[in-house]
């Protein structure tokens, strides 16, 4: 216990919120939003990891001195960073043993990341570097101001994750049954290269049509119909890089219909929130950031009514 409170205001005297995770775990300590009390730190609405993760010594030392050993949680996002986490195959003989032809000869994330600085024609910074039990490491970048980086699962190649707004890294001294998540370069972090950024931008959303949606006589339903399937389609296809925002654009476009009198705001939260079921099981995001994503796209969506008008 005292090593981990010793690793988590490390890690907070460098500036980056940390938060508990459940003993010998990579899984958060805190309450989900699903069983939040509604009192506490949640008294005027629920407060998540990200927003409860802190660099307060006292508050650190009033959640490791608990008697648990929790694990350490470093939210990447409040603390300026994105980590590009190389992983190696977890079982040798399993479905992912082997890289898909693109990335042959590659034995994990780390040889795929080095290929893609040679197509760049650059290499990578030395930065702070953590290596985590199963053989893979963690590079810490800092993230660049004005462009909010998300979490990204295999975007930029085999066994390649990154974490950054909405996401965590397990931080140095963290302890699984596997082993210990240790500092083996101790360097000073190093910027975003500019290659790399460009790989992670997020692509712009496509713009949404104004104006009603005139169908021929008695076709109204059948475009509605259509409409719900098309979106469900655009959520549930979304590539790993536009997860978010596919699902925002769908939520605008519906909320167009909500505001136009066709569609009911309840039936397209539901029908969002199914067509995200993927996602959600991938944990690509929580509930709670596809719900506020959905809330934030119908509200958009209601400034721009439009409706579906059967021709007379």
């Amino acid at each position: 216990m005292a090593r981990l409170l010793a690793a988590a205001l490390d890690a907070a005297g460098r500036g980056w919120p940390v938060f508990p995770l459940c003993p010998g775990t990579k899984r958060p300590a805190l309450h989900g939003h699903t069983r939040c009390p509604g009192d506490g730190p949640c008294a005027t609405g629920h407060q998540g990891w990200e927003q409860r993760a802190t660099t307060d010594p006292d508050r650190i030392r009033g959640a490791w001195t608990g008697g648990r050993a929790f694990n350490i949680g470093l939210a990447t996002g409040p603390a300026g960073l994105l980590v590009v986490d190389c992983d190696t195959p977890t079982v040798p003989d399993g479905p992912d043993a082997g890289p898909p032809e693109e990335w042959a000869g590659a034995t994990g994330g780390a040889d795929v990341l080095a290929r893609l600085a040679e197509q760049a024609g650059a290499t990578l910074p030395v930065t702070f570097t953590v290596t985590t039990p199963s053989g893979g490491t963690h590079l810490y970048y800092w993230a660049p101001g004005g462009i909010e980086l998300r979490n990204t699962a295999g975007l930029l190649g085999w066994k390649i994750d990154t974490r950054a707004h909405g996401g965590y890294v397990v931080a140095p001294g963290s302890i699984t049954p596997a082993g210990v998540y240790a500092v083996t370069v101790d360097r000073p972090v190093a910027e975003l290269p500019g290659w790399l950024l460009q790989r992670l931008r997020p692509a712009l959303p496509p713009a949404v049509p104004v104006g009603p949606i005139r169908t021929g006589s008695g076709r109204r339903d059948r475009y509605l119909d259509g409409a719900l399937r098309a979106e469900t389609a655009r959520v549930h296809q979304a590539p790993a890089s536009q997860r978010n925002a596919c699902l925002y654009v769908a939520s605008v476009a519906l909320g167009q219909l909500v505001a136009g009198g066709s569609l009911d705001e309840t039936e397209a939260r539901a029908v969002l929130l199914s067509a995200a079921a993927r996602h959600l099981a991938l944990r690509a995001y929580s509930r709670r950031q596809a719900e506020q994503t959905i809330a934030s796209g119908l509200r958009a969506g209601a400034k721009r009514p439009r409706r579906i008008e059967d021709a007379a």
